[in-house]
Order: structure tokens, then C-alpha cells, then sequence
């Protein structure tokens, strides 16, 4: 409980100075753009108002009622621009606190030098009049050249370069926002099984992952990548995990988005975190149903094909360390109680939202896991460093593929986003899988 307050009170304590920081960048802008005193208090009023009412609404502070499914002129004008501000102002901030420390780091260099440098020169002249005592003092031209300190317009001129340094990244949300967040990816992967019956060579398998229906993955918008699926022939379709948000009332409308779903051996799905922190699991388990899709609960379902058996296995959201809303399941090992789930002489494959099973699932010897759940870190800078990606503050597995002994785990980046609606580095994607016998 001490560690959430203090990791809660030091990210309000971040997001107040970032927002501090951006409210004087923006006044001295305005003071620079518009000459007329009046106009411009008149403008910072109705902004600072526009702001305290837009941190008010999407902080839950005014009401708002069930979410849309669909994107509606308030979620577009008063959700998604606020999002983007705080995450774009955190990072410019972030950025601009690492511009002013490399500028410290190189004005310490220079001023130490200039210190070593004047200390040299008084040392050797020392050294001559104590050797040489009628000798006259040494010539300048011998002495070392100090940098000049810069002048007020390169100072001028470099405050002006780290300024626009730190506002591109609200250039980069902007792109997240309106085109990262819909780069769809349809990525095609061959899966080599050791155990894989050859009933079931080139068995074809599409996953769909964190779904997240809302104001930003509308039904439509579900419909569209449901028909981009349907297109891509799978036998068997796989859902894994979070299929809403917040809001329990939104799982009918998502169920309605996902019954178009198509496959000869039938769509399949497992729970993740937000349906255990809503509380829809069995809920939304009995809606599937209804709509000809099972998701599995501790569960398994053989496939059967010219008399060979392919065993597909599915559990609800697992965790061993506390995140989002308290009261929720913590479990002392993954996968426990799984063990007979497996069967031992085919292949195994494993529906579970949280890659973090993989470790387990690889000693159980499930030779395939397919997870989600990481949005592949939804905002990243993984182009620059692989640590710069707010997923692996919770996993090593991040996205795509890893590789334990004979076990083999993917994870998806899925198609919805949280929080803010921008997708950075990890664009949407719908992922199909052809098996084969190695």
C-alpha cells in the first residue's frame, strides 16, 4: 500500500511540474505572437478555464455516463485531445529535463576546463619566477585557448533548438493519433511444431487481441477488422483477452462486433484483465455462448480432424503482483491446476492474455502460447532503445516471438488502445499463424 502512495504521489508531483512547465512555455509563445495585453489575458482565461474543465471531465470529476461504442463530437473534442496533451506534455517535459541536464553536464565540462586551464598557466608561471626571478612573465601565446562562453544570441538560438526539441513529441502524437492508432498489420507467421499431428499441417489460426471496444474502437470499426479476418481464411479463430474497458455495459455491443467471426473448426477465446476488473467474466462468457463462440475457463477443447487430436487450452487473466483496481485474483504460480489440461502426446496450444504464463507453460511443455495484453507497448521508442517501452515494466515479453526449450510463445499487439487513443511503434495487427511439422 506505502509503495502505490508514494509511486502516486511522485507521478502527480511529475504531471503538476510538466504542466507548470508547458503553461510558461505557452504564455511566453503568447506574449511573443500577441502584442495586445487585453487579448491576451482574455485568451489565457479561456484557456486555463478549457483546461480545468477538460482535466475535471475526463478525471471523472464531472459525470459522463456509459461509454459509446461509437466515436461520438464529445469523445473527439474532449477526450482525445486532452489525452494526448498530458502524455505529449509528460514526454516534452521528460525530454526537455534531459536537454537541460546534458547543457549543465557540457557548461560543468567547459567551466572545469577553464578552471584547470587558468590553474596550469598560474602553476607554470610559478614555477618560472621561482627558476628564474629577474626573468620577465611568460607570453600569452604559449598560454592554453579557453572556449569563449556563448554569446546571448547562441545562448538565444540553443534555448530556442531544445524548445522545439522538446514540443516534437506533440508532432509525434499527433501522428499516433491519426494514423498510427489505424496502421493495421496483418502479419503472416509460420509455426513449426515438433508434435503437430499431420492432420493439421498448414491448420491456419487467426488471433484478434485487447479489443478495448469504446468511442476509439467503435463497433464499425470492430466489423471492419472482423471482415479483414473472415478474409484471411483461418480455420480457427483465437481471442485473447480484453474485450472492454471500463464500462460493463459496452460487452453487449462488443459480442454483437465479433459474432460475424467465421472459422471451419470455430472461434475460441480466453478472459483478461479488464473482464476481471469489471466483473464480466461470467457474463460475457454466457454472451459468447450465445453467439457461437466459447471462451475457455481452465479449459480445454481437442480438436478433431481425420482422427487426430489438436489440443487447445484456455484461462482466465492470471497475475502474481498487484496492478489497476485492489480486491482482484492473485495466483501463487502460473498456470496452477493446469496440469491435466495437457495432453501429453500432441500438440498443445495455450490461450492466455498475460505473456507472463509463458515461464510455466513451457515447464507444463504447451508447445505454442499466444497472449496479448501488452499492446506491444502501445507508445514506444523501441526504434531507439529496447527499454523504452512502459510494457516492460511489467513483462520481458513485450511482442512478437520468444522461444523457451520446445515451447514457443507470441505475443500480439492487439487493435485497441488505452487511456490515450494513440498507438506509436506499435501499430494495430491482426495476427495468422499456418502450422507445420518440424
Amino acid at each position: 500500500m506505502l509503495v502505490r502512495v508514494l509511486i502516486f504521489s511522485a507521478m502527480t508531483l511529475i504531471l503538476i511540474a510538466s504542466q507548470l512547465f508547458w503553461l510558461r512555455r505557452v504564455r511566453e509563445l503568447g506574449e511573443r505572437l500577441i502584442s495586445n495585453p487585453r487579448w491576451r489575458r482574455c485568451l489565457g482565461v479561456a484557456g486555463a478555464i478549457t483546461y480545468l474543465f477538460l482535466f475535471a471531465y475526463n478525471f471523472a470529476w464531472v459525470e459522463r455516463g456509459a461509454s459509446p461504442t461509437t466515436l461520438t463530437l464529445k469523445s473527439a473534442l474532449l477526450e482525445a485531445p486532452f489525452w494526448c496533451w498530458v502524455v505529449c506534455s509528460l514526454l516534452g517535459f521528460a525530454l526537455a529535463i534531459l536537454l537541460w541536464l546534458a547543457d549543465r553536464m557540457v557548461r560543468g565540462v567547459l567551466w572545469s576546463y577553464r578552471k584547470l586551464a587558468a590553474a596550469a598557466v598560474a602553476a607554470r608561471e610559478r614555477g618560472r619566477q621561482d627558476l628564474y626571478p629577474a626573468a620577465q612573465p611568460a607570453a600569452n601565446v604559449a598560454d592554453p585557448v579557453l572556449p569563449d562562453p556563448p554569446s546571448p544570441d547562441r545562448r538565444r538560438f540553443l534555448e530556442q533548438t531544445a524548445f522545439a526539441l522538446s514540443a516534437a513529441p506533440f508532432v509525434a502524437g499527433a501522428y499516433g493519433l491519426f494514423y498510427g492508432r489505424l496502421n493495421l498489420e496483418t502479419t503472416h507467421q509460420h509455426v513449426k511444431l515438433a508434435r503437430l499431428p499431420k492432420a493439421f499441417g498448414g491448420f491456419r489460426i487467426a488471433q484478434l487481441s485487447d479489443i478495448h471496444i469504446g468511442p476509439f474502437m467503435s463497433e464499425e470499426e470492430i466489423r471492419r477488422y472482423v471482415a479483414i479476418t473472415n478474409a484471411l481464411k483461418p480455420d480457427l479463430v483465437a481471442l485473447t483477452g480484453d474485450f472492454i474497458t471500463w464500462d460493463p455495459s459496452t460487452q453487449g455491443a462488443v459480442v454483437k462486433a465479433l459474432a460475424g467471426l467465421k472459422a471451419p473448426f470455430g472461434v475460441f477465446g480466453c478472459l483478461g484483465n479488464h473482464e476481471m476488473w469489471t466483473h464480466t467474466e461470467g457474463s460475457l462468457t454466457r454472451l459468447f455462448a450465445g453467439a457461437g463462440i466459447r471462451i475457455l475457463r481452465g479449459e480445454r477443447n481437442p480438436l478433431q480432424s481425420q482422427g487426430e487430436t489438436l489440443n487447445l487450452i484456455g484461462v482466465d487473466f492470471q497475475s502474481r503482483s498487484p496492478m489497476g483496481p485492489s480486491g482482484q485474483r492473485l495466483v501463487r504460480q502460473y498456470l496452477e491446476g493446469v496440469e491435466h489440461l495437457v495432453m501429453p502426446d500432441t500438440a498443445n496450444i495455450l490461450l492466455s492474455h498475460n505473456p507472463n504464463t509463458f515461464d510455466r507453460a513451457a515447464e507444463l511443455g504447451i508447445d505454442l502460447s499466444l497472449a496479448g495484453h501488452t499492446h506491444g507497448g502501445q507508445i514506444t521508442l523501441e526504434f531507439i532503445s529496447p527499454n523504452l517501452s512502459p510494457s516492460r515494466l511489467i513483462t520481458p515479453y513485450v511482442k512478437g516471438w520468444f522461444q523457451k526449450g520446445g515451447s514457443q510463445l507470441y505475443v500480439n499487439r492487439g487493435i485497441g488502445t488505452i487511456f490515450v487513443p494513440m498507438r506509436l511503434g506499435a501499430p494495430p495487427e491482426i495476427a495468422l499463424f499456418e502450422l507445420t511439422r518440424s
